[in-house]
């Protein structure tokens, strides 16, 4: 009786552990997709030509929608080449 206990314990804690864990993916996952959506946005419907290399798509990506902003500032200042 007292081992069914024990893993419905360990059981209910898991289950917590890997909802939070999802819950913080999805919230990444959408970040980063937003990231790289508005990084092209940028390059092909406003025609600012910020390179897409490894290193644009991976502030893009880490980042979002604030790494997108500061590669824009970057490009717009000559920094970004």
């Amino acid at each position: 009786m007292d081992d069914i206990i024990i893993l419905a314990f360990i059981g209910a804690i898991l289950a917590v552990l890997i909802y939070i864990f999802w819950k913080r993916m999805k919230r990444l996952l959408i970040n980063s997709l937003v990231g790289i959506i508005l990084l092209l946005v940028l390059q092909y419907v406003f025609m600012i030509d910020i390179p897409i290399n490894m290193f644009t798509l991976l502030v893009a990506a880490l980042f979002g929608i604030p790494g997108v902003g500061t590669l824009l500032i970057l490009h717009l200042g000559g920094m970004l080449c």
